[in-house]
């Protein structure tokens, strides 16, 4: 409630340890403030019972208030409204390419690679909200699945779409696949364009050499981090499909060809990352996530609003109804 809320000069607060000092002597002095008069007898007057001698006090008190008021007003409270608005100076286009073959279904990270890669990667893209992003699919072919935007919710809805199925040819086409990401970007005016290829195979399938999408890639500026997913030795993987339509699966030989992907970030300027469990592929994700950032110009709007004016005029009426019961109602002759 209070948390928009400060006071310019809180060092007036000191001045508030005089109200107790205050209330303590007038304690001690009340008595002397009321005239007084000695008579030998009150016999020859009559006794008229008054309040107002109980009710004196009240002026004290009100002029007490007063003093409060005026020293919580020279601290100078004040209700502070900030606005931010952000700028994006340096925008970057992001496509990430992603191996869907069948070997994406071994059982190496949990629940499978492909499930593991989706959910690192969903996290990766909500965490850059100023970037345009993309994604490409590709196994024995290649195809845009969602063109470079700044929708994150068509992202991630594509992201998650992203299956295993038998309608894109079997194998695995690196080099199509960092093309078609390529072609993707080529057009792009932003100052820093990326490419994250993901694969867990050879090149094997396909009509463009990898070696010649790289040199597209660097033709056209764009940087590609390459990412090697799968354990080392043996992996639980699909090797034949049963009469139900489910797979089979049985220990494989994890092949990468991370001397290709090597080249392939050597030469576009990126770097190359082997992920062979869930904490590492997160980890390899959170390292591109730093080491592409997003340049952004905040700007701060501060409203004041002063709020010891009332304080100013409250005291001043407590004051002025001070003095006119003073010199009305509690008015002494005497």
């Amino acid at each position: 409630m209070f948390s928009n809320f400060e006071f310019v000069n809180p060092g007036f607060f000191w001045l508030l340890l005089l109200l107790p000092l205050a209330l303590l002597w007038y304690f001690f002095k009340r008595k002397k403030e009321s005239p007084e008069l000695k008579i030998s007898s009150l016999k020859g007057f009559k006794a008229t019972p008054s309040f107002l001698p109980r009710l004196k006090p009240l002026l004290f008190i009100l002029r007490l208030a007063a003093l409060a008021l005026l020293i919580i007003a020279l601290a100078r409270p004040r209700t502070v409204d900030v606005s931010t608005k952000t700028k994006t100076t340096r925008g970057i286009d992001i496509v990430m390419a992603i191996d869907v073959s069948a070997s994406m279904l071994a059982r190496d990270l949990q629940p499978n690679r492909l499930e593991a890669l989706k959910a690192v990667a969903a996290d990766f893209i909500k965490g850059r909200p100023n970037d345009r992003i993309g994604l490409v699919e590709y196994a024995g072919e290649s195809f845009t699945k969602t063109p470079i935007t700044s929708d994150k919710n068509i992202v991630l809805r594509s992201l998650n779409d992203i299956k295993y199925n038998t309608i894109i040819e079997g194998g695995t086409a690196i080099g199509m696949g960092l093309a078609t990401a390529v072609n993707r970007l080529k057009d792009s005016k932003a100052v820093s364009k990326i490419i994250i290829l993901l694969t867990d195979g050879v090149n094997n399938s396909g009509f463009i050499d990898p070696k010649i999408a790289s040199e597209l890639a660097l033709e056209y500026g764009i940087k590609t981090y390459t990412i090697g997913l799968g354990t080392n030795g043996m992996a639980l993987s699909p090797i034949a499909i049963k009469a139900n339509g489910t797979f089979q699966y049985g220990r494989v030989q994890v092949e990468i060809d991370e001397k290709l992907l090597k080249e392939i970030a050597q030469v576009t300027g990126g770097r190359y990352f082997r992920a062979t469990d869930n904490r590492k592929l997160a980890e390899i994700y959170a390292e591109i996530d730093k080491l592409e950032k997003t340049d952004v110009e905040e700007f701060k709007f501060t409203q004041y609003e002063e709020m010891f004016r009332p304080l100013v005029w409250l005291a001043g009426i407590l004051l002025l109804i001070e003095v006119l019961l003073r010199f009305t109602l509690f008015r002494s002759f005497i």
